[in-house]
């Protein structure tokens, strides 16, 4: 069915998505009035109701007109999905990157996705827990006591949820507080010497007041094994506690109260050696060690242990109020998030990088308000406001080691003490450049306000056919601002002037050839920066957007329903708060005054503000701007359910931010486009076994990206984008003397794909990503509510690196994150 799915165009991918889609509306259309004439409505619908956040309001999986994909609680607890970064084996268009830390995780849907490395980039994918939106995304869900379910939105969301969906929403909804006396426990072991406690209790607290109280432990010992100075690297020590109040005076008002604090401190996270270029004898020279091209071994040489803690924090309010034609719904929430970050960079056991540190404080405040009708009559109406405040503050501090002197010095063929002879005679050889300490002391930070008013209509033309518009109007507005103290003197000497004090004329001064003082450019990594906002760059941003979506549903039976949709998504100015900010070609023209000719006047140089060796660059990256046009169909009968879409998606201006080895480089993309299939199939072929499979299938494009790290790359497939991703899973259910039993298996695929946009990187690793993973689980529970899993994840310890980079200051080599080996453990839960 699958194997007429093109890989080599994108003319070949949409054909494939017409014949798939045609293929599979006959193969409905015939079984459809059969098995309609066998079953009732009731009986054929299977599936649960659920809150579908993209609509807001409660709807079945089928009915929903959207492309969402819902893992709900019993399937997380089966399959031990204990985070966000587990969620992705199950759900095919969703992707999780996890960096250099627990607080640098990326989200991507349909491919399409940012927001690590940078706390001035918003994620384009949409994270909300309970309806509240978090605005810098982490990894874990294990904090969230008795989750009910988790919906993953594909596709641009911001005609509900503004700025801050343009790629989807992973929504994760927590179950309310009840009026019973309830709870579970339970407890895991596994290997590496894991073990991870959960607890949650619910029950009255007085009349019409309900409360929950849940609190998690998380902790294990590191797999990667720091052979230098360190201790063992990717180990888990986190916890929380999670409080839920729930009143409600009568059944037309309803106010629940949620607080949570959760904190991570763990040794994170690990990258190996991928490609060992010529600086790698450099670093052995000079008495450090690395694992050379083995990721796998799981062994480092680091000369200091990394520091992960990020402390997070919240309240929300949620009011409900029914007045009887008119819903009223006020979500109020306050979130701190405290980030306390720093890595050996270099990632070996050379002190070349002494210190990556990293202090962010993120405060935000939201605020929505919606009025909707209660469903009678044939128009539904929703009408909302929202509003975002927040406040971002950066320290980073970067300083070279006691080594980086002398690989500096190895580099340049010595000429580093030259210069030093020249600038300072005798005394100064040694003691001038890449010195123990040297570096930058940075501030960044951004005040941004949003404010979002948003509305949709349905019509319900008939029993069966219904129109929905809604749009939204998002004004957004961010002051900026970045100052650095840079002590790094070698980056800030002008070497064109000093080849003209060295009597190279001033008439070549700018040519390599006949000023040998500018082969040391490469060396110069810490360049001074020009502080913002300025005389001539005010560190301010305004924009507003309007986004809009249009869609007929119609269902073709009580057990088949369609649906086309246009919708479109907006993301706002990200600005780069990293030392890796420049100003914009438009405001500076870099070069040096000593040679000839003299660099043209521009805005900066004309306001005195002109450094040595000041480059240009962004920033900021300007908005983002969406469309997706997407065609379903949903069917659901007593043993088979089906969910197929058709997507055609765009980012215009997309959001791209590529580190190239010394740096990130923060640009637009032109244009990026993505079409596809997406299914999901549910079987039970007899009643004792589910069958399950999902799958996105494909073609990604750089339609036009001239302006990027790597050069023009217009036309080119985007790296980390696999053209096929495939979910399987198996459950069997049996008993076993009165208890009720399952065992499970799934098998996660990834087709192959790139690991860099850049050519000459992509040659250099000469290897593409390719997973295949499974996973297994068994257990029972008694009917006391006792229940026993045993499990285990990546059985085959498939082994990969999940994202490859440029190393640190090491030109020609490649580091990456190896995948997690093998685990596996046993769960007791006990329902009470």
């Amino acid at each position: 069915m699958f194997s007429v799915i093109s890989t080599k165009g994108r003319s070949g991918g949409l054909k494939a998505m017409l014949c798939l889609g045609a293929g599979f509306t006959a193969l409905t259309a015939l079984s459809a009035p059969a098995m309609a004439q066998e079953e009732t409505q009731d009986e054929s619908r299977t599936l649960q109701t659920v809150t579908i956040t993209a609509t807001k309001r409660e709807q079945t999986l089928q009915d929903v007109p959207i492309a969402v994909s819902v893992v709900d609680d019993t399937t997380i607890k089966r399959a031990v999905i204990v985070d966000l970064n587990d969620l992705q084996s199950i759900i095919p268009s969703l992707s999780v990157g996890q960096l250099q830390s627990s607080a640098n995780t990326n989200f991507v849907i349909r491919g399409f996705g940012n927001g690590a490395n940078n706390a001035g980039i918003e994620p384009s994918v949409g994270v909300f827990i309970d309806g509240v939106y978090r605005s810098r995304s982490g990894s874990q869900i294990s904090d969230l006591p008795n989750i009910e379910r988790v919906e993953v939105l594909r596709g641009p969301q911001s005609t509900l949820f503004g700025k801050n969906a343009s790629a989807g929403v992973i929504s994760v909804v927590t179950k309310k507080p009840q009026y019973e006396f309830g709870g579970v426990v339970d407890a895991t072991v596994s290997n590496f010497n894991g073990y991870r406690l959960n607890g949650y209790v619910t029950g009255p607290l007085a009349e019409n007041l309900a409360g929950a109280i849940g609190a998690t432990y998380n902790k294990r010992d590191g797999y990667v094994e720091d052979l230098g100075f360190g201790p063992d690297q990717n180990e888990r020590n986190r916890y929380g506690i999670r409080g839920d109040l729930l009143f409600e005076p009568n059944e037309n008002m309803s106010f629940r109260l949620m607080a949570d604090y959760d904190t991570i401190d763990e040794v994170c996270c690990a990258a190996g050696n991928v490609v060992n270029g010529p600086t790698g004898a450099i670093v052995q020279a000079l008495g450090g060690n690395l694992v050379a091209e083995d990721p796998f071994s799981y062994d480092v040489y680091y000369n200091y242990g990394s520091t992960n803690k990020i402390d997070n924090s919240g309240v929300s309010f949620q009011a409900d109020i029914d007045l009887g034609e008119v819903q009223l719904t006020s979500i109020t929430a306050y979130r701190k998030s405290e980030l306390d970050t720093n890595q050996d960079s270099d990632f070996t056991s050379a002190d070349l990088i002494g210190r990556n540190s990293n202090l962010t404080n993120i405060e935000t405040f939201t605020q929505e308000f919606r009025a909707s009708s209660t469903g009678n009559g044939p128009v539904d109406w929703m009408l909302g406001a929202f509003f975002f405040d927040e406040t971002v503050e950066i320290e980073n501090d970067f300083r070279y080691g006691a080594d980086f002197r002398g690989y500096a010095n190895v580099l340049s063929a010595g000429a580093l003490n030259t210069v030093e002879f020249i600038l300072g005679g005798a005394p100064a050889v040694g003691n001038l450049f890449a010195q123990d300490g040297q570096g930058l002391a940075e501030e960044f930070g951004q005040d941004n306000t949003a404010t979002s008013l948003f509305g949709t209509i349905d019509y319900h033309v008939n029993d069966r056919a219904t129109v929905t518009l809604g749009i939204n109007y998002t004004d957004d507005e961010k002051d900026a601002y970045g100052r650095i103290t840079n002590t790094d003197a070698f980056s800030a000497l002008d070497l064109v002037a000093l080849g003209v004090a060295a009597g190279v004329p001033q008439s070549v001064a700018n040519n390599p050839t006949f000023n040998p003082f500018l082969a040391l450019r490469p060396l110069q990594f810490l360049p001074p920066f020009l502080a913002f906002p300025n005389a001539v760059e005010d560190g301010h941003t305004h924009d507003n957007d309007l986004t809009y979506t249009a869609r007929l549903a119609f269902d073709l039976t009580d057990n088949v329903n369609t649906y086309v949709s246009y919708a479109t998504g907006f993301k706002a100015t990200s600005w780069n708060l990293s030392r890796d900010s420049r100003p914009f070609p438009a405001d500076f023209i870099p070069g040096s005054p000593a040679g000839l000719p003299a660099p043209a006047s521009s805005p900066i140089r004309t306001a005195g503000l002109a450094l040595p060796n000041l480059t240009t660059g962004t920033r900021f990256a300007g908005p983002e701007e969406a469309a997706v046009l997407e065609a379903g169909i949903k069917a659901q009968f007593d043993r088979v359910a089906i969910n197929l879409a058709l997507f055609d998606q765009t980012i215009s201006g997309f959001q791209s931010n590529v580190f190239t080895g010394t740096g990130f480089a923060l640009a637009n993309a032109g244009k990026q486009s993505n079409s596809g299939v997406e299914l999901d199939l549910t079987w039970t072929p007899i009643d004792p076994l589910l069958l399950s499979f999902a799958g996105t299938f494909q073609d990604p494009l750089y339609d036009s990206f001239p302006n990027s790290a790597s050069g023009d790359i217009s036309g080119q497939v985007p790296s980390g984008i696999p053209e096929t991703t495939t979910s399987t899973a198996a459950t069997y259910f049996f008993g076993l003397r009165g208890m009720d039993a399952f065992v499970r298996a799934d098998w996660q695929y990834e087709s192959p794909v790139a690991y860099f946009d850049s050519p000459t990187n992509q040659a250099l690793i000469g290897i593409e990503r390719e997973t295949s993973l499974i996973n297994a689980s068994a257990g029972f529970e008694t009917e006391n509510g006792l229940a026993v899993t045993l499990w285990a994840r990546n059985i085959a310890d498939e082994q990969y690196v999940t994202v490859a980079f440029p190393s640190v200051a090491q030109a020609g080599s490649i580091s990456g994150y190896p995948s997690q080996p093998r685990t596996f453990g046993v769960t007791v839960r006990k329902r009470f």
